[in-house]
């Protein structure tokens, strides 16, 4: 089935191809500039540090709706052996085999294709069974610090969650941006909450996954208009999941990923910062969340940080 006219129609409104040149691999993240960072640092106050990832465990977020993202595999290689002789310092270590997506984590531009390609027009064709990622991949991001602006959607709303299949929408982030106190500006990270994650932390892994609160196919255009660097939310899905179109699956992820090339975020564990932000009465701060480098990966693994 071929995406709608009205697809088509938002793609073309917020499509960002050749904004940074024809070979630019980090799309929105140009926005993050030396001033951009100085005026993130300007938010730290009082220095206090949120921390905003899911543990890397064994019974994580993953459920098998989405085949081979599985949760993280732990295994112990050596355990207090002397690898240098009897007498000697003896090491613990470790393997893990996980989904790179498996809980708090960036998607990659290459993360997602529609109609045969990829951010700033590449084919689509360039991500391989053996090589990954040949264009857009996570480790062409080398850093990402800047201002992040939580928009409390639920708080917003009047609740501490917003119900499952609410598609989040302009209006709902207008109303979240006015309660953050603060305008979303060029550069920053908009940190999108609705609650979602108190199902995951209940131990609910797939009351979080299905029915979930998300991103409509009308916010991207928001996102562009303001020309923020990335989004990241406390889902699973990032957009609103049954898909509020019949058979439009993941349109979000397209606009964002492949014509916007804006990475986006998903199992990003708000709560506390919601805490954190209401009793200093702000939202904006300063957000260290550079993914892992791995060459070639459509997504990676990150452990955010908010400093107030």
């Amino acid at each position: 089935m071929s995406l709608p006219d009205a697809f088509h129609g938002i793609a073309k409104r917020v499509n960002n191809w050749g904004r940074w040149g024809s070979d630019d691999e980090i799309g929105t993240l140009n926005l993050i500039t030396d001033e951009v960072v100085r005026q993130a640092a300007a938010t730290v106050r009082t220095g206090r540090r949120i921390p905003l990832a899911l543990p890397l465990q064994r019974d994580g977020v993953q459920t098998g709706m989405i085949p081979g993202r599985v949760d993280p595999l732990h295994a112990m290689v050596q355990i207090n052996q002397e690898i240098f002789g009897p007498g000697t310092v003896a090491c613990s270590d470790d393997v893990v085999t996980m989904g790179l997506q498996a809980a708090t984590h960036w998607d990659a531009l290459s993360h997602v294709s529609h109609s045969g390609r990829l951010y700033n027009g590449r084919p689509a064709h360039t991500v391989t069974a053996h090589g990954g990622a040949g264009f857009g991949g996570i480790g062409t991001v080398r850093h990402v610090v800047s201002r992040g602006v939580l928009l409390d959607v639920a708080r917003a709303r009047g609740t501490d969650r917003l119900d499952g299949g609410y598609a989040v929408t302009p209006e709902d982030l207008d109303a979240a941006e006015e309660l953050a106190g603060t305008r979303v500006r060029a550069g920053d990270i908009v940190l999108v909450r609705t609650g979602q994650i108190q199902a995951c932390l209940a131990g609910d892994r797939h009351g979080y996954a299905y029915p979930s609160p998300g991103l409509s196919i009308r916010t991207p255009e928001w996102f562009h208009a303001r020309d923020v660097a990335a989004v990241a939310n406390d889902t699973l899905t990032f957009e609103v999941f049954p898909p509020e179109v019949d058979d439009l699956w993941l349109p979000v992820h397209a606009l964002h990923l492949v014509e916007m090339g804006m990475p986006q975020g998903q199992n990003w564990n708000l709560e506390k910062l919601s805490t954190a932000c209401g009793e200093a009465g702000r939202c904006a701060f300063l957000l260290t969340a550079t993914p892992e480098p791995f060459t070639g990966a459509t997504g990676s693994p990150v452990a955010p940080v908010a400093v107030l």
